[in-house]
């Protein structure tokens, strides 16, 4: 089957374009529109009710304007909160993303871990389910940080951050009991990948960090299998959905990630 519909890559900000690098690795030739709810931003301090409210309306409109084959929600806020409702709303295909805490409690040799995402996703009672699921022998530390979420968009812009802000966030999971002996951390937030070098140059002592991101592009290259686009893809559409001068500011890391035209809705 060959295809021209492009794939739909959802997320509050520039979190998703950690999920987006290997998917673009699996599948080079798909045509990429992502979109970063720039209004509605960040997601990770509002209520479920406005999150569960918010995704699957703006996700209804975006599905009538660019007809995607396929939508990635890569925001663990937004998938923990409204994956369910938007999979009963649009009838195509929905990538969700979920904290990584099964290959973490597989992997970790202290069985305790900890789980570093937003405040929204944290406290989620899905978190407690898949820490009752796949990590009951581990002690799961969680810990819910805006700021982290606000450094990863800095540093897309070329801005720079401050190193003891890492540390600090860091922190939050090293000082609760236990924390000494956390050996693997869960990034639960698709911005923090994009900041794991600033993270692992701040832990005071080697730490294994994991996210879930290429395991969501095997899932998305699983449902497209059989498609095939026959020319070289498009420049990538980066779509806002606010206007703010400030947009111009993220357009060189966004060409590294071969996003390359910047819209406003």
């Amino acid at each position: 089957m060959t295809a021209s519909r492009p794939l739909l890559i959802f997320d509050s900000g520039i979190g998703g374009l950690s999920v987006l690098r290997p998917i673009r690795e699996l599948l080079p030739a798909a045509p990429i529109v992502y979109v970063a709810d720039s209004a509605g931003y960040p997601y990770g301090t509002r209520s479920a009710a406005e999150i569960g409210a918010r995704v699957p309306a703006l996700l209804g409109r975006l599905v009538e304007r660019s007809d995607p084959e396929l939508i990635v929600i890569a925001c663990n806020t937004a998938s923990t909160i409204a994956l369910d409702a938007v999979r009963a709303a649009l009838d195509l295909p929905i990538v969700g993303t979920v904290p990584a805490i099964k290959p973490a409690a597989e992997r970790s040799k202290s069985r305790v871990i900890g789980v570093l995402g937003t405040e929204a996703t944290v406290r989620q009672p899905y978190v407690d389910r898949l820490s009752r699921e796949f990590a009951s022998d581990c002690t799961v530390l969680r810990h819910g940080s805006a700021e982290l979420v606000d450094l990863a968009e800095a540093k897309l812009r070329g801005e720079p951050t401050d190193p003891a802000a890492y540390a600090r966030i860091l922190a939050g999971l090293l000082d609760q009991p236990r924390g000494d002996q956390m050996d693997t951390v869960v990034l639960a937030c698709t911005h923090f990948p994009l900041v794991e070098d600033e993270l692992q140059a701040a832990a005071p002592r080697p730490l294994d960090f994991l996210d879930g991101s290429r395991g969501i592009a095997r899932r998305t290259a699983w449902l497209l299998r059989g498609h095939a686009w026959t020319d070289a893809a498009p420049e990538g559409i980066a779509l806002f959905t606010s206007r703010s001068p400030e947009l111009e500011a993220y357009r060189p890391g966004l060409e590294r990630f071969g996003l390359r035209l910047i819209q406003s809705l």
